[in-house]
């Protein structure tokens, strides 16, 4: 049994581009597993930017590129920053990483993921904390995140992060969680966030 919250693509076409990069969960430091995510975020925006046709004379499109690639590993490194921090690590679930790339005639959509895995409890706070973000003013909330998280500087799940790639990058969210067969109390959860990238002929 599953539950979608949000705009979540199931299914995507057989012809298109896409990256996925794995993680295991280890013992280095939480400095070092920041700088991996850093990192990722980064390779997964040069992957997704060679995909897209530039005319080196249009000096507005490459602009605009450099705008996407920026959007991109931002997004992508607040979404892993969120699965690594959040993964339950008892039963040594991969965590996921990645992009999918979809074009129409009028545009390029960067499709950043992640999934990782989280006890049944955790998932339900969470999933409380998206039905919030998907029914309110996302705005007003990213306002009331930051006084909450002043109040509490301890707060595991301010979402300041989701409402900034929301507010500033105009994404679409959604998420996917999933019952895993082996581990009653432990479900996965996939983060999906589509943004576009490029209007083409624009």
């Amino acid at each position: 049994m599953s539950q979608i919250f949000g705009e979540f693509i199931e299914e995507f076409p057989l012809e298109h581009d896409s990256l996925e990069l794995s993680f295991t969960s280890s013992s280095r430091s939480i400095e070092q597993q920041w700088r991996n995510i850093r990192l990722s975020a980064y390779f997964v925006s040069d992957y997704f930017s060679t995909f897209l046709l530039v005319d080196e004379d249009d000096h507005q499109v490459e602009d605009r590129i450099e705008v996407s690639k920026n959007a991109v590993s931002y997004i992508g490194n607040e979404i892993l920053e969120n699965a690594m921090k959040f993964n339950e690590e008892i039963n040594n679930y991969k965590i996921k990483f990645g992009i999918h790339l979809l074009q129409d005639m009028e545009k390029v959509t960067a499709v950043i993921f992640t999934k990782n895995s989280m006890t049944a409890q955790r998932a339900e706070k969470f999933q409380a904390f998206i039905n919030e973000l998907l029914c309110a003013d996302t705005n007003e909330l990213y306002v009331q995140q930051i006084e909450k998280t002043s109040e509490d500087e301890q707060s595991e799940a301010s979402g300041l992060g989701l409402l900034t790639i929301i507010n500033d990058y105009s994404a679409k969210l959604g998420w996917k969680f999933e019952y895993e067969p082996n581990y009653p109390q432990i479900l996965t959860v996939t983060t999906m966030a589509q943004v576009v990238v490029l209007f083409i002929n624009n």
